[in-house]
């Protein structure tokens, strides 16, 4: 059996050693038009920035040390051209000798994997202007960054390459700016969360475009205006498009194979194509969105692995699925991480789940034990049912093991309310007993059993202020005097009872705390003396971070650049 692979990044390499692992005996050749295979795409930002000290770092495999360990002929350099499926056969050009051939195979493995977004614009050949997609992309920005020395940089787009690129450039001292057409960074994320990120920024200097369109480039006083429609150019000595990426599914559609959304590859769970001898895997396909079912892109080095493997199981006679993927992630922002997996409300409730939420704020570990920070969970449910759909966590301290669990939780199907039963490791160093993942599912349980009821951030503006409900804060005097909702009055939680005369009779309270905790002790005494209570998700901090974000992003918008 001869199997032909085309791409040698993370599903193209996967595939081959898990066949050569499977199949002694297979001729196993792969096609890469770049100079390296099995790369850490994710590692560029890093090496740019210099915590990657050592460019060899990058690769984790060479085509001759693959060779040796797997007896796999990896031939960088080489760009597949054509597909011809009725005498399966791939056409090949050499990119160091211009030379051309025709390749056979029994079994094909498409893994090309995505290409930078470019939209057409003005000025989008200029030098200055960088894409960061391949290691030979990330040499070309360190070079330039060390040699050129420059002093500013314009990113244009908000996603995962977009803000370790930052991180890593403001590390080196440069002025960045990320400029962004949707009005957050990070879509994996809602609105809220990203008030978190966008703060986390701003904090380490981070200039925000946020709700800006970029219509071209100029070159100018030796460096880039980034021109912006309705708002003043942004310059600087450098720019990087890091819009997104888009299915490289170009050999696919002139080969006539059945494409899906964004012109990604349509394969079954099989990683089979339309035709039956070529399998697809990585950035170009399209899968299953896990949670939802419905379909989706969605690129990510580590289904790109497990599919690659799924698909040299299948070619050799085993009968490997893919259920689909569900999105986990997780980013480093300087000190911060932030962490996502399923779906996220706003993508839930354009999948037609009725949805519901909880935010909340605990330590990360016990607060008797010094150091704890606070983590800010929102979970993602649907009504009725209670089933998980999604988690998002941003914090300084466990979000990765939180993500995890709750990631694994989706996977499972588990029920929000499930959460409670979940038995978590617990020394004072890294958790507490009752686990934040504990407490997201207590939270919801106490929704289903009606022991509480909510509002959120995004109902405070709409609270009537004509004396029909009483709007309460439980916090201390001296957490009050620094700040609180508009008309929101305060009596602390623990001088409640003894003040209970002090709130109308007959009307709704809507109560909010620092975290959520004493106005969920608020709501319990003021359920017990009659009154109907409402608790707010996720505290003041919480309400402090989304509205403030919000007044800067409209701010910036609407007064100009100088804002940011």
């Amino acid at each position: 059996m001869k199997v032909v692979i085309v791409g040698g990044v993370a599903g193209g390499a996967s595939a081959a050693a898990r066949l050569r692992r499977l199949d002694e005996q297979a001729e196993i050749v792969v096609f890469e038009r770049s100079g390296y295979i099995s790369y850490a795409n994710c590692g560029l930002p890093y090496y740019i920035g210099g915590t990657i000290e050592d460019a060899e770092d990058l690769t984790l495999q060479t085509p001759e040390s693959f060779y040796s360990r797997f007896r796999v002929d990896m031939k960088v350099h080489h760009e597949v051209t054509a597909i011809h499926r009725e005498k399966k056969t791939v056409s090949v050009r050499n990119l160091e000798t211009g030379g051309e051939f025709e390749e056979s195979y029994d079994k094909l493995i498409l893994s090309p994997g995505a290409k930078p977004t470019q939209p057409k614009l003005p000025g989008a050949g200029i030098d200055k202007l960088f894409t960061l997609r391949t290691v030979e992309d990330c040499f070309k920005i360190r070079n330039y960054v060390v040699e050129k020395k420059p002093k500013s940089a314009v990113l244009a787009g908000g996603g995962f390459i977009s803000l370790e690129l930052a991180e890593n450039l403001r590390e080196l001292g440069l002025d960045v700016t990320i400029v962004q057409r949707p009005k957050q960074l990070m879509n994996p994320f809602d609105s809220d969360m990203a008030a978190y990120i966008h703060n986390q920024m701003r904090r380490h200097g981070v200039k925000l475009a946020l709700g800006h369109t970029v219509e071209g480039f100029e070159e100018k006083e030796g460096g880039v205006d980034v021109l912006l429609k309705d708002a003043a150019p942004l310059h600087a000595d450098m720019v990087v498009l890091a819009i997104g990426v888009s299915p490289d599914s170009r050999l696919a559609a002139q080969a006539g194979l059945e494409l899906g959304i964004k012109g990604s590859i349509v394969v079954n769970d099989r990683m089979e194509t339309s035709d039956p001898d070529i399998y697809a895997v990585g950035d170009a396909v399209q899968v299953k969105n896990y949670v939802s079912g419905q379909d989706a892109v969605i690129s990510l080095a580590g289904p790109a692995n497990k599919q690659g493997r799924i698909a040299a199981d299948n070619i050799c006679g085993g009968d490997s699925r893919y259920p689909g993927s569900q999105g986990s992630s997780v980013l480093k922002l300087f000190d911060m991480t932030a962490a996502s997996t399923g779906l996220n409300e706003t993508n839930a409730k354009k999948a037609g789940f009725d949805v519901d939420k909880v935010v909340l704020s605990p330590m990360s570990h016990a607060g008797y034990y010094p150091g704890g920070k606070v983590l800010t969970l929102k979970i993602v449910f649907e009504k009725g049912t209670y089933r998980l759909l999604g988690a998002q966590i941003v914090g300084y301290e466990g979000v990765d093991k939180r993500i995890d669990v709750l990631a694994t939780a989706i996977h499972c199907g588990m029920k929000a309310t499930e959460l409670t039963t979940l038995d978590l490791a617990y020394a004072p160093p890294y958790s507490s007993a009752k686990d934040p993942v504990n407490m997201a599912g207590f939270m919801v349980e106490n929704l289903a059993r009606g022991l509480v009821k909510q509002f959120h951030v995004e109902d405070v503006e709409k609270l009537p202020r004509d004396g029909s409900v009483t709007l309460l804060d439980t916090r201390t005097v001296a957490e009050y005097s620094r700040g609180h909702a508009p008309d929101f009055i305060n009596i602390p939680v623990d001088e409640l009872r003894e003040r209970i005369g002090e709130l109308p009779q007959g009307k709704p309270v809507y109560v909010m705390c620092q975290s959520g905790l004493r106005s969920y002790v608020a709501c319990r005494i003021l359920t017990g003396h009659g009154y109907d209570c409402y608790n707010f998700s996720g505290g003041h901090g919480f309400y402090s971070a989304v509205t403030s974000d919000r007044c800067l992003i409209r701010e910036a918008y609407d007064c100009g650049m100088e804002k940011l």
